[in-house]
């Protein structure tokens, strides 16, 4: 069975309704040569995949140069600022995912489809690069968490190794890879668990270095904010502001990991409701205790920390290093190289779905579309994979250069993706209702649309004055510059350069936008699906955890 949708040849994509094999539920899915992605994703999966790729070096290492740009109390309040604005950028992925859980499918698709074809190309080819820049900043942080054992090897070496167990990774089918970064992910956050327990322990006075509560003492000496670039409440402000900005590399394409692993998850309806219910909190709680650990363990001035002439070691690396308990530092070191491993594992997977997505949707060429008999699109991974070799930057500048550079651009992606989601959710929301389908609706959230419209507004100027600080004092830096602002002309070019070759309207009228297509075959496809039922209290537990 065979549906088109759309007003023109860009507009219009062929999908059908294709047979699936026993016991596999009827899927909707793009028409395409070759072999299809496979559903082997599980819910525990999909939970630890978002979480391990949130959950990276973005809290590991970059919180070690907010702390020092900025001080502790701005760590904590941007982390939590920016937990607010995922839980509303979540939501809204959540319901338009959950709605049409295709498989394939990636978050351009949605914006194609709900709003404009050019904004979908654009969307998707910035979603790309963003992914791209992280699975490289990801191996720059790991040379910088390598660096702090002082090898005697040269950092292309370790960056090569990082890089090519990632490949690897990613050539595996959905299920293997789902597995290592459930392995990954689960390192990480006992790891987390663990540091949040040390991290109590010498508030109290408990470290073997230790002969007095610690306690707030670093909020008090050197102080809760180092003002940036400004005397007083001013440079506070911009201390909070600054840290609210960077905060941002940390939680960046976290949410769109769960939307995108959707299209290869087991009974998607079920497990992505589950997922997005529990990953903002988890994510809320895990980056509101490590920031104020973070900021409790280590004073803002210490010269290892990101952001200074030597730094080698993350803040909470240093905190322990500090204490004075022996062995832990390098424990922990290791944890949070498997960390960097983990995140990298996350987006490089990630921007394969999307360049393969944008390939079955004629928005890249055909050829990234191709799949191996384990459904993995092998050439969108290795195409992706090349252009990461850019982490070998490090061999000719320090660690701290290009891991900020790589920072500053992939935010940058990440606020315009976001924004971006925001407008198609409210163009989605008003087809839903303008058809009568809400009460259809199989997830609902919180606080919409008000949430989405005060979040828009937040990221908007977080975007636009992102790079704020060279445009004070004698701060001004070309490549600081370039590497805050390079992306949004590189979107807009992207943006009017298809509109202008396709000649797509500004936006697809409301009474155009199809919510119908595809909605049935997900209606039934989870009409099939059969819940596991609990046989005795562990699985009760476990059911619940994952």
């Amino acid at each position: 069975m065979e549906k088109k949708y759309g007003s023109g040849p860009d507009e219009a994509y062929d999908v059908n309704i294709e047979a699936s094999p026993p016991g596999d539920n009827t899927d909707f899915t793009f028409a395409h040569d070759g072999e299809q992605l496979k559903r082997g994703l599980k819910s525990r999966h999909l939970q630890f995949l978002a979480l391990g790729g949130a959950i990276g070096t973005g809290l590991f290492v970059g919180s070690g140069g907010i702390l020092a740009d900025t001080g502790p109390a701005p760590l904590f309040m941007a982390y939590i600022s920016m937990s607010m604005i995922v839980y509303i950028v979540m939501n809204v992925l959540a319901e338009m995912t959950v709605y049409l859980p295709f498989r394939g499918v990636t978050i351009p698709y949605y914006v194609s489809r709900f709003v404009d074809p050019s904004l979908g190309f654009a969307a998707g080819w910035n979603y790309w690069y963003a992914y791209t820049m992280l699975v490289a900043a990801e191996a720059s942080a790991a040379a910088i968490v390598l660096d702090y054992w002082k090898a005697h090897v040269n950092v292309a070496v370790w960056i090569a190794i990082v890089l090519v167990v990632l490949l690897a990774l990613n050539l595996f089918a959905a299920a293997i890879f789902g597995e290592a970064e459930f392995i990954f992910a689960s390192i990480k956050l006992i790891a987390l668990f663990v540091l949040c327990i040390i991290g109590i322990v010498l508030f109290f006075g408990g470290g073997p270095n230790q002969h007095h509560v610690l306690g707030f003492h670093y909020w008090n000496d050197p102080g809760a904010f180092v003002e940036y670039n400004a005397k007083g409440a001013t440079g506070r402000f911009l201390g909070y502001w600054h840290a609210f900005v960077k905060a941002g590399f940390a939680f960046i394409t976290s949410p769109e990991l769960i939307a995108i692993a959707a299209g290869e998850a087991v009974s998607p309806r079920r497990n992505l409701k589950k997922a997005a219910r529990r990953f903002t909190f988890r994510l809320a709680l895990f980056y509101g205790v490590s920031s104020l650990i973070i900021g409790i363990i280590v004073p803002s001035n210490d010269p290892r920390l990101l952001g200074a002439s030597n730094a080698s070691a993350s803040p909470f690396v240093i905190g322990i290093q500090n204490a004075g308990i022996p062995v832990l530092n390098h424990i922990i070191n290791a944890v949070i190289l498997t960390s960097a491993w983990s995140a990298g594992n996350s987006f490089l997977y990630s921007a394969s779905r999307v360049l393969y997505s944008m390939a079955i949707n004629g928005q890249a060429p055909k050829w990234f579309a191709l799949t191996n008999r384990l459904g993995v699109p092998w050439v969108a991974v290795l195409f992706t994979w090349a252009f990461s070799l850019l982490a070998f930057l490090n061999v000719n500048n320090s660690g701290a250069t290009v891991f900020n550079w790589f920072v500053n651009i992939s935010t940058i992606s990440g606020f315009l993706a976001w924004i971006v989601i925001m407008v198609t959710y409210l163009r989605f929301r008003k087809a839903i209702i303008f058809n009568n389908l809400w009460g259809e609706l199989p997830y609902k959230t919180p606080l919409q649309p008000y949430g989405t419209y005060a979040a828009l507004f937040v990221i908007s100027i977080l975007t636009l004055t992102n790079g704020f600080q060279v445009f004070i004092g004698d701060n001004w830096n070309v490549s600081d510059f370039l590497a805050a602002y390079i992306t949004l002309p590189i979107f807009l070019a992207l943006y009017l350069g298809h509109k202008i070759w396709k000649r797509t309207p500004f936006c697809i009228r409301t009474s155009e936008v199809d919510v119908i297509t595809g909605k049935k075959e997900m209606d039934e496809m989870e009409a099939m699906d059969q819940p596991p039922v609990p046989k005795n209290f562990l699985q009760k537990v476990w059911f619940w955890l994952a």
